[in-house]
């Protein structure tokens, strides 16, 4: 696994924890789905992400 297939792993199992738990928990688990939207964004145009460091950090290519 490369760290871009990592980092959209991670990316799509924390919105989609994110959706259901604003769903059935507590509205502001939307926070969340906010925060890694413009965290893809910042990371769209700055090509760094703090998860990649972690996914390098564990041998990822």
């Amino acid at each position: 696994m490369t760290v871009n297939e990592a980092l959209r792993l991670l990316a799509g199992s924390v919105v989609l924890f994110s959706l259901l738990m604003g769903l059935y928990v507590s509205q502001n688990w939307f926070f969340l789905t906010g925060f890694v939207a413009l965290n893809l964004i910042q990371s769209a145009f700055t090509k760094w992400c703090p998860a990649m460091w972690a996914f390098q950090k564990m041998g990822l290519k």
